[in-house]
């Protein structure tokens, strides 16, 4: 997959290409666009090096893609609310997305991705991990790939970002706005992605809860299982961050998880977060 501009190069992991010769500090050209997006679409996430952009260039990029969605939880970067703050100072010890998960879930309209920019990383550590959630779909028994086509699943940013949280506690003034975790969203649990048009699993142990019609008990055995499996290595790919590193992800075929083993050291990333459209 290439143009003049630059190369697409497939990671050795499961998923994820690193765009090679491009500079996202000018405009992209449509075609150039739609070469990142359909590249997106193949790989799950898509990442560059090396990038030195302005807040202004930033949010043009992302918005290149689809219309930026604000997020209601996070800390702004001061002047430009499109862009949320992901930061662990020193002295902190919970960081943010320390688990696998799937931003905007619990939305009615998931997010279609993030384009997470690397500002401030510590000298090691902090990379972010990866799983392909169409791999994850794929190895599954024909048996239980029948079972799950006929459910859906209940995603919540309640116990998450919602007053009675732990997890808001830990990260402080980082994470806001409790009042506004009331959303519950119903998705299939097995979806076809809109772009790519492969199926995907659709659940995560961040913000799914139950499946539609089963208690919380009766849904735990399940969920636990599809979530170890999704957990094997042979669908993840792994992240290494450098000053002006960007992943592209798209929340429809992933999950992700921030690793937090940089205790007592700095972290600052910028993130924008893109609309998605309804899962079917």
């Amino acid at each position: 997959m290439r143009n003049a501009r630059f190369d697409v190069c497939p990671t050795s992991g499961a998923l994820g290409a690193e765009i090679l010769g491009i500079d996202l500090s000018q405009p992209l050209s449509p075609a150039e666009t739609e070469e990142l997006r359909q590249a997106l679409y193949e790989h799950g996430v898509i990442f560059f090096r090396d990038q030195v952009l302005t807040p202004e260039q930033h949010i043009a990029f992302a918005g290149s893609f689809a219309p930026i969605n604000v997020n209601r939880f996070f800390k702004a970067v001061a002047d430009y609310p499109q862009i949320a703050e992901v930061r662990k100072e020193p002295a902190q010890t919970t960081n943010i997305g320390g688990g696998w998960h799937t931003d905007h879930s619990y939305d009615q309209v998931p997010a279609l991705g993030s384009v997470l920019l690397a500002r401030e990383v510590p000298p090691r550590g902090g990379d972010t991990m990866f799983a392909s959630m169409s791999l994850a779909y794929d190895a599954l028994s024909d048996g239980l790939k029948r079972t799950l086509e006929g459910l859906r699943a209940v995603h919540s940013s309640r116990h998450v970002f919602g007053a009675k949280s732990l997890y808001t506690k830990g990260v402080g003034d980082r994470i806001g706005n409790p009042e506004q975790a009331t959303q519950d969203a119903v998705h299939p649990v097995v979806i076809r992605h809109p772009g790519s048009g492969r199926k995907t699993l659709y659940v995560n142990p961040g913000f799914t809860i139950h499946f539609e019609g089963w208690t919380a008990a009766e849904s735990k055995p399940l969920l636990d299982y599809l979530y170890a499996h999704a957990m094997r290595p042979e669908f993840h790919t792994r992240f290494s961050w450098r000053e002006g590193s960007i992943a592209f992800w798209d929340n429809r075929a992933t999950w992700h998880f921030a690793i937090n083993d940089y205790h007592g050291e700095r972290r600052l990333m910028h993130r924008i977060t893109l609309e998605g459209e309804p899962l079917n």
